[in-house]
């Protein structure tokens, strides 16, 4: 029993002297924590505000050597792995044709982004150089690539329009100025028999791939009617007659064969078409035959025909 107390007593002694020990060296921790120091560690360099009209290609470093100096809860706490800071290039310089930002424009950039009190106690002492590419822009015309495939007696009114029909694109100089145009998507539409509309994307092929565009897609729209045909008579007019003689034409009308939707086809006259034989062209060539051709027509009709393309003639003199 008496041995039994005695082994008890051991116990709680060494209890009580590790529990002492453990609160001194915590004490002792704290107070260390306490005191300032310095620690070496590498930040990532994230450039910003890049000037528009230029884009960054390289720079003379992208990470750089820093010594901080801080209390040890600070340094504790403060996560140094992957760190990342940015690096305003709004404020860049130029000499002798070189972009540079000063060792002491970007130190004090790091630091505003250290934690107080944390100081910024050393740094790689060399300025940062930059090379840049001159940035463009122009306006450039899209081309629709489409595939259209009307239903039988059925056309396309006017041609196809596009919203926007050109875009501005931004990007390189040397890139910029070897484009004349970008094309849509392809789009295939098959059996129209009624107007459409549709929105389709700008194609980005590999080559654009650093070029920006003030708008991604376009709308492209077309008006489609059914048609018909009619056939007017017009008169053919000679040109070209040299004074003293007169050109007499067989036949003196010709046919021309229009496709049209009904609506234009209701309201068309002869007047509305020229058909004319060059007298002089003829002559030169000593050909028996006048060539008709077809001078005016309306803008609405999207098809004439000439029935006739030449004409047989004869020779009067005055």
């Amino acid at each position: 029993m008496i041995q039994r107390i005695k082994n008890g007593l051991k116990k709680r002694k060494v209890k009580i002297f590790l529990t002492f020990l453990l609160c001194s060296t915590l004490a002792w921790f704290v107070n260390k924590l306490s005191d300032t120091y310095t620690s070496n560690t590498t930040f990532d360099l994230k450039f910003v505000n890049v000037p528009d009209t230029k884009k960054l290609i390289s720079a003379s470093k992208e990470q750089i050597d820093v010594k901080v100096e801080a209390v040890g809860f600070q340094l504790l706490g403060f996560d140094f792995k992957n760190k990342r800071v940015q690096i305003d290039l709004s404020t860049i310089k130029k000499k002798d044709g070189m972009f540079y930002m000063p060792q002491s424009v970007f130190k004090k950039q790091i630091e505003k982004q250290l934690p107080e009190p944390m100081h910024l106690f050393e740094i790689d002492g060399e300025d940062l150089i930059f090379e840049f590419q001159k940035i463009i822009s122009k306006t450039v015309p899209v081309i629709p690539r489409m595939e259209l495939n009307l239903a039988q007696n059925y056309l396309l009114e006017r041609k196809l329009t596009l919203e926007p029909s050109s875009v501005t694109i931004k990007g390189p100089e040397n890139e910029v100025d070897t484009i004349e145009n970008v094309k849509s998507i392809r789009l295939d539409l098959t059996g129209l028999t009624s107007d459409f509309s549709k929105e389709v994307a700008i194609y980005k092929s590999e080559a654009l791939k650093n070029i920006s565009f003030s708008d991604q897609s376009v709308t492209i729209t077309g008006k489609v009617s059914r048609f018909s045909e009619k056939m007017v008579e017009v008169a053919v007019k000679v040109i070209n007659v040299p004074r003293g003689i007169e050109i007499k034409i067989f036949p003196r009308k010709v046919t021309v064969l229009c496709k049209a939707p009904m609506s234009t086809l209701k309201g068309l006259n002869p007047s509305d078409f020229q058909v004319v034989a060059d007298y002089g062209k003829a002559k030169k060539k000593k050909a028996k035959k006048l060539v008709l051709v077809l001078q005016k027509k309306p803008d609405n009709v999207y098809s004439v025909f000439l029935k006739e393309k030449k004409v047989e003639f004869i020779i009067q003199r005055k």
